[in-house]
Parts: structure tokens; C-alpha cells; sequence
């Protein structure tokens, strides 16, 4: 790395107030793995709506890592937005936004509408998951020596 651009890049600095920057990106990573297990807690227990809600939020809490080491106005400001800007962004491998992709698409049944579920395709969405935490806690620690917890 020169040192032009490592002089260009800035220190993580926590704001309270701020809605990035009040956690690390250890942080957000960390509140995103603890949401995921209430996902698959909720899926156990066969609550899809709570089980695809947190995915979603999730998967957007892991991407505040990502979006705090590198700034994307794309991405926006809400965990779905973060997901739709994934889904759509070639600079990454296919399997992430294939993966964003999947999870925008898992939607719970309404009073209208049933939806024939199984635990693989349950799985599948969890697993989505999982891949875009994976991609987040990449981009995140790939930067970590800027840092400290």
C-alpha cells in the first residue's frame, strides 16, 4: 500500500450519534452473527416471518462493516437498501449477489398468499445469509490494521 493512500484513508472514529459509526466494524459484524443465530432460532421454531426478517437485518448489519471501510452512496442508509445495491453491484463475485438476491426474494406467506416452505429452502436463505456476513467480515477485516476494536 503507498503511502499516499494509506494517508487518504481515515481511522474508524465512533459517533453515538451516528448510524454507521456507532459501532466498529468488529462490532456490526459481531450484532450481525448474533442475529443470524436468532434467524435460525426462529426458523427452528418454524417462524419464517422472524426467521426472514432476521436475515435481513442480519445480512444489512454485516454490511455496515463493510460500508464504514468503504464508502458506497449506492448502499444508502437501510439493510434492504444495502442488499439491493449488493444484488446489483458487479464488483463483486456472483455468488454475493447472487446471495443478496436470494435473501430479498424470501418473503413470509400474508393472509393472501401461501407459500409451500421446506427446511431446504429455509436453509438456502439462512446460507444467503451467511455468504453475505462472509463477503462483509472480507471487505471489513481486509482493512482491520486501521483500527482498534
Amino acid at each position: 500500500m503507498t503511502a499516499a493512500l494509506e494517508a487518504s484513508m481515515s481511522r474508524f472514529v465512533r459517533d453515538a450519534e451516528d448510524w454507521l459509526q456507532r459501532y466498529s466494524p468488529k462490532e456490526w459484524i459481531r450484532a450481525a452473527m448474533k442475529e443470524l443465530h436468532l434467524a435460525e432460532q426462529s426458523y427452528a421454531q418454524r417462524n419464517v416471518r422472524a426467521g426472514i426478517a432476521g436475515c435481513k437485518r442480519a445480512a444489512g448489519m454485516a454490511l455496515n462493516a463493510a460500508l464504514i471501510e468503504e464508502p458506497n452512496p449506492t448502499w444508502k442508509r437501510t439493510y434492504v437498501e444495502h442488499l439491493e445495491a449488493l444484488a446489483g453491484d458487479a464488483s463483486v463475485p456472483e455468488a454475493v449477489s447472487g446471495a443478496a438476491r436470494t435473501i430479498l426474494e424470501a418473503k413470509p406467506a400474508t393472509p393472501s398468499l401461501v407459500i409451500i416452505r421446506s427446511r431446504a429452502g429455509d436453509e438456502r436463505i439462512l446460507e444467503a445469509t451467511r455468504d453475505v456476513i462472509a463477503h462483509a467480515f472480507a471487505v471489513a477485516t481486509r482493512h482491520e490494521t486501521r483500527h482498534e476494536a
